[in-house]
């Protein structure tokens, strides 16, 4: 049996993401969500949450899929928990491609 959506609800991607935003005032923003693109444009755009507001333009540093909203909300809660020293050396980690394998 298939699914109907609405005209008004996008299709949902069953995969989650934690992501880190950089701030134009060079602060970190941790967030989840299962439409990346979408999420990061509501941040510019001013609806997404509410920290963001005003500190625009946003970079998205940082990505890493989860395998579901209950795992990715329990990542974003530990990251949330790192200092920013922490956060920035994991940022690193990734774009230098030493993450270790989860």
């Amino acid at each position: 049996m298939s699914t109907v959506r609405s005209k008004k609800e996008p299709e949902q991607n069953d995969s989650w993401v934690l992501y880190i935003l950089e701030c134009a005032d060079h602060t970190l923003y941790t967030g989840i969500t299962n439409r990346l693109e979408a999420r990061i444009e509501a941040h510019e755009n001013g609806s997404g949450a509410r920290y963001t507001r005003g500190r625009s333009p946003l970079k998205c540093v940082y990505t890493e899929c989860c395998h579901n909203r209950s795992d990715a909300s329990k990542r974003e809660c530990a990251v949330k928990k790192l200092t920013k020293r922490k956060k920035l050396e994991l940022i690193k980690m990734q774009q230098k491609g030493t993450l270790p394998a989860a």
